[in-house]
């Protein structure tokens, strides 16, 4: 039967999993949430906290969004915008994809790209500070603010965490990335609620400071923060694995080898589950792992040669081979 629709947002593939035995090596299922127009699961969290400010009386038509984005959810954003009629406004930093940048402005969003971090808050600290500016400048702005929104877990609350527990009744362990932690948040509050007895493993990228630990350096845009999110709260992560970002490379490397175009998130993601299953994981035990998007934006970084080679040089390991 066909599938017809009026607006981009009426589509979204929410049953499909990737049975990753014989790609990783691991009893894993990969949710995959790329089959939407804006191509990962940042679009359930943009509906959300835009449907939120309309019913606030916040946003009316030909009103203007501003977001900070590493990528993903600026192209959510600019898709939500473009089929409600808002006007929207990206900050961003070098670490976006030039595909990123330029899907935005296609769907006729305005991207502002910050060339230098904060001296103690890094890239995001930089991009908050200028959204903050452009909202002092211009009144009739709207900041979503995701990292702070509460509407941005509410959103996997509602769908993501529902959609895993429906597919799997007996699920023990869920791996999520950690991000603007809008996911985790969501994912984790509903089966703290509905099923208790889940384990919900928190992956975060290496010199992130979301749980606590010292910043470090991170040119893979996605999972990771430089300021700790005003959303995330660590009593609802049962573990947390640390993935370097060498280790990202070669697992999205990994599964391109056998057809899977995998994004930088998704590439963190499958490595830090694949480690906490060699460690704890048995053979009866039904686990699952979210992917957040695929790999087309991550064609000039993560896939290509050069630039993957300078950040395994910088990481003190090489992301060629290997398991």
């Amino acid at each position: 039967m066909a599938v017809i629709i009026t607006n981009p947002l009426d589509f979204n593939v929410e049953d499909l999993y990737v049975d990753l035995w014989q790609s990783v090596g691991c009893r894993l299922y990969l949710k995959c949430e790329g089959f939407n127009f804006a191509g990962s699961i940042k679009i359930k969290a943009a509906v959300e906290m835009v449907a939120a400010k309309e019913r606030e009386g916040l946003l009316r038509p030909g009103g203007t969004l501003v977001e900070s984005s590493s990528g993903n959810m600026g192209v959510a954003l600019s898709i939500v915008a473009a089929s409600r009629g808002y006007r929207f406004v990206c900050v961003t930093d070098v670490r976006c994809t030039r595909a990123a940048r330029l899907t935005m402005e296609a769907l006729g969003g305005e991207v502002h790209v910050i060339g230098e971090p904060d001296a103690e808050g890094g890239y995001l600290g930089a991009r908050i500070a200028h959204v903050r500016k452009l909202c002092e400048e211009n009144a009739g702005y709207v900041w979503l603010n995701q990292y702070a929104n509460s509407a941005n877990w509410r959103g996997h609350y509602r769908t993501t965490g529902p959609e895993v527990a429906k597919a799997f009744p007996e699920l023990d362990v869920l791996f999520i990335g950690a991000g603007t932690t809008g996911t985790l948040m969501g994912c984790a509050r509903y089966f703290r609620e509905n099923h208790p007895g889940v384990t919900v493993v928190a992956v975060d990228a290496a010199g992130s400071v979301t749980f606590g630990r010292p910043p470090g350096r991170r040119m893979i845009p996605g999972l990771g923060t430089s300021v700790r999110p005003s959303i995330f709260d660590a009593s609802y992560a049962d573990d947390v694995v640390y993935v370097e970002e060498a280790e990202t490379i070669r697992m999205c490397r990994r599964l391109v080898g056998h057809g899977y175009l995998f994004g930088g998130s998704t590439g963190t993601v499958v490595s830090g589950a694949r480690d906490w299953l060699a460690a704890h994981g048995r053979d009866d035990m039904t686990a699952v792992a979210i992917s957040p998007d695929f790999g087309g934006n991550y064609l000039d970084s993560v896939y290509d040669e050069a630039w993957a080679s300078g950040i395994a040089g910088a990481d003190g390991a090489t992301w060629r081979g290997g398991p």
